[in-house]
């Protein structure tokens, strides 16, 4: 399995999908929308009970593969072009 990260990690994109992939479980499991956010004593408080929950952490990471993996290739990883990208886009 090659994912070529380096270049994934450069695209701003990326950081937001893989955010979204770990908060939006976790808001949903509690029920909460992040308007519910409303201090940070809220927030640290869920992050407790989500680290300490595992089904919530299954959630999670089931939710960052999706993100990470590319349904327009077989198997795991990348496609040939896209490891030879040295930026996103493929513009190299």
């Amino acid at each position: 399995m090659k994912i070529n990260l380096t270049v994934r990690a450069k695209n701003p994109l990326f950081w937001v999908q893989i955010a979204l992939a770990i908060v939006t479980p976790i808001l949903a499991y509690f029920g909460l929308t992040a308007a519910d956010m409303t201090s940070w004593a809220a927030l640290g408080s869920l992050i407790v009970q989500a680290v300490s929950n595992p089904y919530v952490l299954c959630l999670a990471a089931v939710s960052v593969w999706n993100a990470l993996q590319d349904p327009t290739t077989p198997g795991l990883g990348d496609s040939p072009r896209a490891l030879g990208y040295t930026t996103p886009g493929g513009k190299n």
